[in-house]
């Protein structure tokens, strides 16, 4: 019985601590966008954090993680680091992250040329449908820009 419970804690850790390190990947990623602009503001690092909560982050981590996440943003010098688990999660999610990715960019109102090409590059490493890239982008863009 003991033994049970012992490799159920540890299954219970390692899936928590996996859950963390697609968090921090996710984050880094998601920081990458908002600094792409050269203007990394408040109102992104909070569409950030809202989101990395509604993907099953406890609130009362989410600033740890969005400290490591901007570390390794900023230690990285390329976006498949941070990529490279996303692609393999569910639909849903990597819907998300696109939904929070389109909100980072035109939390401003606008999106510029680098942002777009990230968008574009980011539907191919996460094999994404340009059909559904495109009514996600709209979708978020009548939102910033009404």
């Amino acid at each position: 019985m003991f033994n049970f419970i012992k490799n159920f804690k540890s299954k219970t850790k390692n899936n928590n601590d996996n859950n963390n390190e697609l968090l921090i990947k996710t984050a880094s990623l998601l920081i990458h966008a908002a600094k792409i602009d050269e203007n990394y503001t408040d109102k992104e690092k909070v569409i950030i954090k809202k989101t990395l909560i509604e993907l099953g982050l406890d609130k009362s981590k989410a600033d740890q993680i969005m400290l490591t996440a901007e570390i390794n943003e900023k230690k990285s010098n390329q976006i498949l680091d941070f990529t490279k688990e996303i692609k393999n999660t569910d639909n849903k999610f990597k819907v998300k992250i696109i939904e929070t990715l389109w909100s980072i960019i035109y939390s401003n109102k606008e999106a510029d040329m680098y942002e777009t090409n990230l968008m574009r590059r980011l539907s191919g490493l996460f094999y994404m449908d340009n059909k559904v890239m495109g009514e996600i982008k709209e979708k978020v863009k009548k939102k910033f820009t009404k």
